[in-house]
């Protein structure tokens, strides 16, 4: 089955990849050149999530879907926060909204 996974890197940073393999794929990050080049810089890494999907495409476009997000909210995944999760979108969303507002009224001389 194909995974989602995180990995956290020597410098505390996170790493989000998808995979067939995630035994295969941590070994590659922390052994093989063929680890992702931000993690081979970041050596050793350490698994802390991961996700199983029913396809590689589902568990790629999860990949794509948290690798954007701030630290708190991918930290709030790693813990299985799930009501921190919710609110850590909610503000996003509320401070996205505001600040389109004020550039709205800013544009319009108000």
């Amino acid at each position: 089955m194909p995974y989602t996974y995180i990995v956290r890197c020597s410098d505390d940073t996170y790493y989000v990849g998808s995979t067939w393999d995630l035994e295969g794929r941590l070994w590659q990050h922390n052994n093989s050149d063929l680890g992702a080049r931000y993690t081979r810089k970041r050596r050793p890494v350490v698994l802390v999530w991961n996700a199983e999907f029913d396809s590689i495409e589902q568990a790629f476009a999860f990949e794509k879907r948290i690798a954007g997000w701030r630290r708190e909210k991918k930290e709030a995944l790693i813990r299985g926060d799930y009501e921190a999760l919710i609110a850590l979108a909610r503000r996003k969303s509320v401070q996205d909204r505001e600040q389109l507002a004020a550039a709205t009224d800013d544009s319009h001389g108000g």
